[in-house]
């Protein structure tokens, strides 16, 4: 269960990261009321897991997840820009989150 917790806390973090970017400094209002709530609701998920999963691997999951959701929302969505090599290494970082299940 607190892997799935986690998994849900990392999409959060992508959330809240998203929403601050686009409240331009809490100035826009309802961009800055979903960052206010996705970050309780990453935080307090994030919590939850880490009463059963390593500190550590806890957090290098949740940040990965949050990173990599945020990078590929900016590509797709922001005008990022979108390169076979920037695709790779989110897929690479993708595959150290999994592998850090894995050795849990």
């Amino acid at each position: 269960m607190s892997w799935i917790v986690l998994i849900i806390s990392g999409l959060f973090e992508a959330v809240w990261a998203v929403a601050l970017g686009t409240s331009e400094g809490f100035t826009k209002v309802v961009p800055s009321i979903v960052f206010g709530v996705g970050l309780v609701i990453s935080m307090v998920g994030l919590a939850y897991a880490m009463r059963e999963i390593s500190t550590g691997t806890a957090y290098a999951v949740w940040v990965g997840i949050g990173a990599s959701l945020a990078v590929g929302y900016g590509m797709i969505f922001g005008g990022e820009s979108v390169s076979i090599l920037k695709i790779g290494l989110i897929m690479l970082l993708i595959g150290c989150v999994v592998g850090l299940k894995f050795v849990d």
